[in-house]
């Protein structure tokens, strides 16, 4: 009599983790989080537009040489780049499931909506749709400068930046994003903190002002270089 074997195998503690919505929650969390730091820097790096051309592209240049000479050329560059493809690619996927998922966990609308959340969801939502049509423009007109308004100069970023914000629609479409960026950031953040276990009923004022004043100061710091532009005062 033959011996029955056993072919199923127990599903690796990184599937069963990705599987569970808590998990979801955190891959969101913790991807949002690197975004979060990137856009800290990335506005930074933009205001040092405001100290003229040699500083603002001497800034470029080194984003391409920082880690020099124990990384190549672009290296470090690219290994921003990866990472933050990766937490994109994570946080809009999880993001994704778990509405779906929620969706199948109640077929049929309540009978009486929650205002404020069902407000928040939406935002959420659509914000983050909006951004990433954003990153695809954004990509094309000042890294590639396939979409670039005028002449695409590459290794000059600082004439590039005064091409596209001397545009109604460069303006437009960049303030817009922004915008929707502070929303997400500003529900975003203090949902991150809830997940990843910061959040108290305590804490919870404290933490709402944080994620408010992030997400104001991120707005008004990625604004001010359009609007420079629009006034004259970086041209």
């Amino acid at each position: 009599m033959a011996l029955a074997t056993r072919t199923d195998r127990r599903p690796s503690m990184t599937r069963t983790l990705w599987d569970s919505s808590v998990g979801k929650k955190t891959v969101m969390a913790v991807s949002g989080l690197i975004m979060l730091l990137y856009l800290v820097v990335h506005m930074i790096g933009n205001l040092k537009i405001f100290f003229g051309s040699g500083e603002f592209n001497h800034y470029a240049h080194w984003l391409r040489t920082m880690g020099e000479p124990f990384l190549h050329y672009e290296w470090a560059l690219w290994i921003v780049r990866v990472v933050l493809v990766a937490a994109v690619v994570l946080h809009a996927v999880s993001a994704y499931q778990l509405s779906r998922r929620d969706i199948r966990a109640r077929p049929t609308a309540y009978a009486h909506r929650r205002p404020r959340a069902a407000y928040a969801t939406r935002t959420m939502r659509w914000g983050g749709i909006i951004l990433a049509l954003f990153i695809v423009w954004h990509i094309l007109d000042l890294t590639t400068g396939t979409a670039h308004p005028g002449g695409f100069q590459p290794g000059h970023p600082y004439q590039n930046v005064i091409d596209t914000f001397s545009t109604w629609y460069g303006n437009t479409v960049y303030i817009a994003a922004v915008l929707a960026l502070g929303l997400h950031v500003r529900h975003g953040l203090w949902s991150a903190a809830q997940t990843l276990g910061a959040g108290r009923a305590s804490r919870d004022r404290l933490l709402r002002a944080l994620a408010g004043t992030v997400a104001a100061v991120l707005t008004l710091g990625f604004i001010s270089v359009p609007v420079a532009v629009m006034t004259g005062v970086v041209s």
